[in-house]
């Protein structure tokens, strides 16, 4: 199996096992006992504290180690919501946040606050200009990633922090698939991370809160970890995740190699598989991370096929999910969602791996299409849709209705392009579906197909009982 899956979590770091075995030998101690085992564990998690945040760059006792990178995150924003409730009640987060940062926010909303979400654009960066318009008198805390975490683009970091000091605005930054791999972006005033994306244990996340800024814990008192994270902490992993964080960025000028063999991904998926949109900024980027989405493929059926032929890859497909919508990171930047691959490549990737990934990539691919009944870009089918649109008198009526209701991504957009071409140039086919994907993928599709979308309008216009119906003009004679 090659394993090409860091995003989500990296196998174990040779010096994290070498200083777990360890920990676990000398840290299995309480360290708020006096006695000498306990001693000797205080002097563990103090030594990995001043480890960690020199990598961070914050102060020693501005460092809290917590239970993971998601109880970072919402202890972080819940806590700094809570601390500066006399200025407001207004959380403005990206669109492209992690679910972590998400939830956080609807428990703030749910609790009467409120919470702004600022849009991306296509290559899911924020406008820091963007983002400042939403900081109002009332905003208690600012949250941005440094990096996504599905498609890598590197956020403007410092352009952001500088409107939120200049708003009196705190501001959170996710750095979970950063950390270790590049520098600690500037300004920040809370910062969190987890150790299992850069080669630590599982289980181990970090919360740094700057001495400036007001914080509530809203957990109930604790001694441990500054009263912010309630519980035992687990000496040994701490000090694993500690010395992995250095390891991993003492490496970090290895990535350099990882960044070349994404730039030959990215440059080689479009030749080798036709209808595929590479997605994420191509330059401002974390170094070992691509992702991509293929027309007329089921994500699941896609990631199932490459994980027999060898290769651990993810996905941000409706189709994969137990929702069925869309990754929300994919919808607000408005790209394709079908058959979503994402790749990121742990160190030690050879040209070898992703020449081989190449290799079968394609025929992958292919396979997926046939099964589903795509042998080409418009496959042909004929017919009836069984649901007759407007009447033709009707100026604005499509000349063509296609039933896609509870059919699931990527069959609304399969149906699409076979039935299109029963239309001619300059026409319109009105195709119905109750799946959130299709918002998403029919716009995205006419885009790569040179085909004009028209818009949404309600499905009951067209006889339907549920859905939306989605118009697309055709413009070329073939789809």
């Amino acid at each position: 199996m090659t394993y090409f899956d860091v995003a989500s979590s990296a196998p174990l770091h040779p010096v994290a096992r070498q200083a777990l075995v360890a920990a676990l030998e000398e840290g299995w101690a309480d360290p708020a006992r006096l006695y000498r085992e306990g001693r000797r564990a205080r002097l563990l998690v103090d030594a990995a504290r001043e480890s960690a945040a020199e990598v961070v760059g914050c102060r020693p006792d501005e460092l809290s180690f917590t239970s993971s990178g998601t109880q970072a995150v919402q202890l972080g924003v819940l806590g700094a919501l809570a601390g500066r409730r006399r200025v407001g009640r207004r959380l403005v987060v990206s669109a492209v946040e992690h679910s972590s940062v998400l939830h956080a926010g609807e428990a703030h909303e749910a609790a009467g606050g409120t919470v702004a979400l600022v849009g991306v654009d296509r290559m899911g960066r924020v406008s820091p200009e963007a983002f400042a318009g939403a900081l109002t008198a009332d905003t208690a805390l600012a949250c941005l990633q440094s990096a996504n975490h599905e498609v890598g683009t590197v956020q403007p970091v410092a352009a952001v922090a500088e409107e939120c000091r200049k708003a009196g605005v705190p501001l959170l930054v996710d750095a979970a698939q950063s950390l270790g791999r590049l520098d600690v972006p500037p300004g920040w005033s809370l910062l969190t991370a987890s150790a299992h994306k850069w080669g630590g244990p599982p289980g181990v996340g970090l919360l740094a809160v700057r001495k400036r800024v007001r914080f509530a814990p809203v957990w109930p008192g604790d001694e441990r970890e500054r009263g912010r994270v309630p519980g035992f902490e687990n000496v040994p992993a701490v000090v694993a995740a500690a010395a992995s964080l250095r390891a991993v960025r003492a490496e970090a000028a290895r990535l350099a190699e990882l960044a070349e063999l994404v730039d030959v991904i990215r440059a080689r998926v479009p030749e080798l598989v036709p209808d595929v949109q590479v997605v994420g900024d191509p330059v401002r980027r974390l170094p070992h991370l691509v992702t991509f989405s293929c027309l007329y493929v089921d994500g699941e059926a896609l990631l199932s096929e490459l994980d027999r032929a060898g290769f651990a890859v993810s996905s941000g497909s409706s189709c994969t999910s137990s929702t069925l919508t869309p990754s929300h990171v994919l919808r607000a930047m408005g790209v394709l969602s079908e058959g979503n691959v994402r790749v990121s490549l742990p160190l030690g990737t050879t040209r070898a791996d992703v020449d081989r990934f190449l290799a079968v990539l394609p025929e992958v691919v292919r396979g997926v299409r046939e099964r589903l009944g795509v042998s080409g870009p418009a496959a042909s089918r004929t017919e009836p849709s069984g649901i007759e649109g407007p009447g033709p008198a009707d100026p604005q009526a499509p000349a063509l209705v296609v039933d896609a209701l509870g059919r699931r991504c990527p069959l609304p957009v399969i149906e699409l392009a076979r039935r299109i071409g029963e239309v001619p140039a300059g026409s319109a086919v009105a195709v119905l579906s109750d799946d959130e994907a299709a918002r998403l993928d029919i716009p995205t599709w006419c885009e790569m197909r040179g085909q004009e979308y028209l818009g949404e309008r309600p499905a009951h216009e067209f006889g339907a009982d549920r859905g939306s119906a989605y118009l697309v003009r055709r413009v070329e004679p073939g789809s």
